[in-house]
């Protein structure tokens, strides 16, 4: 009988991915994937380091799986991902219930280290993160069949303050053109209609393996593949945003009118102790002339309340910048001190629960700001993906192209049959906070 593997992936979406590798791995090896972890003779976490939620949520993970040695048939628990790349020693030092664990630069070994761990040696693949995934390695997707995740580039450079990406991730580090064609080609002939483009700084894309900044080419080219209707762009750096992208986003039909770009402040000081490009100026000038070229653009953005330093006034001025520039998306996250970075040395912390009030107020900011970009949809006819049907109701639920998977709203369209995956017109008829509803047209 051939081993029973279940993957559980924690963190974002570029994890999400390297377990859907792992698995493609496994399957090809002849192991056998299975959703329940209580059924699996072998788990591998995926965990997140990112921030302090994150790492304990990944520990959590971790001691409640190691509970099905004793009450099921698992033989060998697995820990991968950003919290192996960063505390290897601590993990297997604390944490004896963990049989193997791999980093992020060698999950592409995970047959090897189950086999190690199988035969009781547990081992450890952790290096430096160098590796850069091709076209060529299996994959099995865990996303719904019309849409997938495509990682473009592995790692930063940027150094800000407060992220661990670069510790844990590694370097900048860009996949080829021609390797991101070849995927996206053979995801569309698996069905995959929505592509998501995603890297930690996607804007950056090609200036390691070519003479400049490639984004724009890259994004006309796997717009160009056959199947493909949507293409959609995360985490564009703010630094790096040019001209030549604007004017692609805005003249390709297939492009999203969707940019998901974190900010993190408004504040010239906190910028500048964030080690983030530009001051508020260059940020205003930017998001205007974003606008002025994609009237419809939809704006996601992400805020850190409560950096080190960060007074009143500040935090005051940032609740006037999000009311006034009014970003159709919005998340908001405290400020987690993390060791190993810059910010950690940072003097005038704040406290935690300083940081909790500010981040809750800021999300009521943003939710009276979401209620009033939502109206401006009824009345118009939009696509809408079709992602379930909610027999209760009797509504099929999708999303527009100004709505990211799981992240954003939701469209319910009544009055009309259709097939899961299909792109419909819908006519919006109601908005809420965050999600529309309306019409079917034939």
């Amino acid at each position: 009988m051939p081993e029973k593997v279940s993957v559980v992936t924690l963190g974002c979406e570029k994890n999400l991915v390297d377990s859907e590798i792992m698995s493609g791995l496994i399957h090809q090896r002849g192991f056998s994937l299975v959703q329940k972890p209580e059924e699996a003779t072998v788990v591998i976490v995926n965990t997140c380091g990112f921030i302090d939620a994150a790492k304990e949520e990944s520990v959590n993970t971790i001691l409640s799986l190691a509970e099905l040695k004793e009450t099921s048939r698992l033989k060998a628990l697995i820990v991968s991902g950003c919290l192996t790349q960063r505390y290897k020693q601590e993990l297997m030092t604390e944490m004896p219930e963990i049989d193997g664990i791999v980093g992020t630069g060698d999950f592409h070994r995970i047959n090897d280290i189950i086999d190690e761990a199988l035969g009781g040696r547990k081992p450890v693949y952790v290096g430096n993160p160098v590796f850069t995934y091709e076209e060529n390695m299996p994959r099995l997707l865990s996303t719904p069949s019309h849409t997938a995740y495509v990682k473009i580039a592995e790692g930063c450079d940027n150094a800000c303050t407060f992220c661990s990406i670069p510790i844990m991730r590694g370097k900048f580090r860009s996949r080829s053109v021609e390797s991101i064609v070849s995927e996206v080609k053979s995801l569309a002939a698996q069905g995959v209609k929505e592509v998501s483009l995603i890297a930690q700084d996607s804007t950056n894309y090609g200036t390691d393996l070519y003479d400049g900044f490639k984004l724009p080419e890259l994004l006309n080219k796997v717009s160009e593949v056959e199947g493909i209707a949507w293409v959609r762009l995360h985490y564009a750096y703010p630094g790096f945003f040019t001209d030549e992208l604007i004017e692609t986003i805005a003249t390709n039909p297939k492009i999203c009118k969707y940019i998901d770009m974190p900010l993190q402040h408004s504040e010239d000081s906190i910028l500048k102790r964030m080690r983030r490009p530009g001051r508020q100026r260059d940020i205003r000038e930017l998001i205007a002339k974003i606008r002025a070229r994609i009237p419809d653009v939809a704006i996601r953005t992400s805020m850190i309340v409560g950096f080190p330093g960060e007074t009143e006034e500040d935090f005051n001025s940032l609740c006037e910048f999000v009311r006034e520039l009014k970003f159709d998306r919005l998340g908001v996250f405290a400020y987690s001190q993390e060791e190993d970075t810059p910010a950690n040395r940072l003097p005038k912390q704040l406290s935690d629960e300083v940081k909790q009030t500010r981040a809750i107020a800021l999300m009521e900011i943003q939710r009276e700001v979401a209620k009033e970009n939502a109206a401006k949809y009824v009345g118009r006819t939009i696509e809408v993906l079709v992602e379930r049907y909610d027999g209760r109701s009797d509504v099929y639920v999708g999303r527009s192209q100004f709505d990211a998977p799981e992240v954003d709203g939701e469209v319910y369209i009544t009055g009309c049959s259709t097939e899961i995956g299909e792109i419909r017109r819908v006519r919006i008829t109601h908005a809420y906070e965050y999600d529309l509803s309306g019409e079917g047209i034939a």
